[in-house]
């Protein structure tokens, strides 16, 4: 046979056999998903699932919201802190989205943010709010597909997800060396290899006055007996991250991260306002204690400042808030590229908790998840959602492999806790 017939024919069969294979296997970024779309069992096509109606309940500081849909499939989702009177800016993201299939979360997610460059859609409410919307479209979405969020995201790099406890020992109380010891000492008890401890104290007796953002040397001097009890009562291996909600100067965060720096600690968190990050850079660099940010920031454009100059040594975007879930993969993707850690805060319900899980385990660069001692102690939170499974073990959250983000919320349970005054699931 002539060489070049045999190879001529070899190629002929191999391009036949290219535009034969199945799309997948030469796909380009985004048409995985579309495909998942097209061949799962659905009640009806794609094309006919429709988002009919949104509603929302208020709980404390959480925004809860559910999509509803004309095949009985809903999603939900949670917002945090920037959330109080939103209901009707909830009600008019649900007018943009009627009607449209909830499938399309990006592109959702772009119409009502590109939609509100005038109204607010870099940060604060407006982004808060869609972030619980964004999240529960991930929802809706992973139960139309029947996969977890996880899979929607490009899949997972890890099955669990470690968490550390916020011991919710406030300040208020004025709490001392010993009892910072007992708390660190009942973290660890309770299955935990990373705790947070907060150290800004509005009432400490020892401050120059109330608006002084400068620690005087007692206060400085008490900072330190704190973590200094904590970590001599659970030794070298447990972490200790320390939060100071953004409460001081920079002289002070100098200061304080400076003189932790014996003690080890995981990361140092908020010592500033998270507005200047020039400044955050300097204490960064005055230090080896790592600093963390993050919580205050929205979208991935709050953080590309921070991550081209350095200013942080580990991001921590609040889910809840930033941008909602596929955002949050973004910033860490973001992180990724400066080989920064990606560490999220997590003031949410166990529904945000694993909605953040999720995101957790689909990217490379996570490092740890903020988880709250309120839900140990508090039995609302345990009233207020629905998860047959387990919620944590030995610091660790096992990712739902239910379709979704796999927790549900519980409205017969949450309206005896919801806001007064506000309509609830209405």
């Amino acid at each position: 046979m002539n060489k070049n017939n045999s190879r001529r024919s070899f190629l002929s069969k191999a391009a036949l056999a290219s535009a034969l294979m199945p799309l997948a296997s030469m796909q380009v970024f985004g048409e995985g998903y579309q495909e998942a779309v097209e061949r799962t069992p659905k009640p009806s096509a794609p094309a006919d699932l429709k988002i009919t109606d949104i509603k929302c309940g208020y709980i404390r500081g959480s925004l809860f919201v559910k999509i509803y849909t004309n095949q009985d499939i809903y999603g939900v989702g949670e917002g945090v802190d920037a959330v109080p009177g939103t209901y009707h800016l909830v009600k008019n993201f649900g007018m943009r989205l009627r009607g449209k299939s909830p499938l399309n979360v990006h592109r959702l997610f772009e119409d009502i943010r590109k939609g509100g460059f005038f109204q607010g859609a870099q940060a604060g409410m407006y982004i808060a709010v869609l972030s619980a919307i964004e999240t529960a479209l991930w929802d809706l979405a992973g139960k139309a597909l029947n996969i977890p969020v996880y899979q929607l995201l490009g899949g997972k790099f890890r099955d669990k997800i470690r968490v550390y406890c916020d011991t919710a020992l406030y300040q208020r109380n004025l709490p001392t060396a010993k009892d910072f010891a007992d708390a660190a000492l009942n973290s660890k008890k309770m299955g935990f290899n990373a705790i947070k401890f907060d150290l800004d104290q509005a009432n400490d007796p020892n401050k120059y006055d109330a608006y002084n953002w400068t620690a005087s040397p007692m206060e400085l001097q008490r900072m330190y007996d704190q973590i200094a009890a904590s970590r001599e009562a659970v030794g070298p291996n447990i972490d200790i991250c320390v939060d100071m909600h953004g409460r001081y100067d920079a002289v002070t965060a100098q200061a304080v991260a400076k003189r932790l720096e014996p003690l080890n600690l995981m990361w140092l968190e908020e010592p500033i306002p998270a507005e200047n990050v020039e400044a955050y850079k300097l204490i960064t660099e005055s230090t080896s204690t790592p600093i963390c940010a993050g919580e205050n920031h929205y979208l991935a454009y709050g953080f590309r400042r921070m991550l081209e100059i350095g200013a942080v040594d580990i991001v921590m975007p609040d889910l809840q808030k930033a941008g909602g879930l596929g955002e949050g993969q973004r910033i860490a993707n973001l992180a990724n590229l400066y080989y920064t850690p990606f560490a999220p805060h997590m003031v949410a319900s166990f529904l945000g908790a694993m909605a953040s899980a999720h995101v957790c385990a689909s990217v490379p660069n996570f490092l740890i998840l903020e988880w709250q001692s309120y839900f140990h102690t508090n039995p609302m939170f345990k009233e207020i959602v629905t998860y047959d499974g387990e919620w944590v073990k030995d610091s660790y959250i096992t990712l739902s492999e239910k379709p979704g983000i796999g927790v549900d919320i519980n409205e017969t349970a949450m309206k005896k806790y919801a806001v007064p005054g506000v309509p609830f699931f209405e």
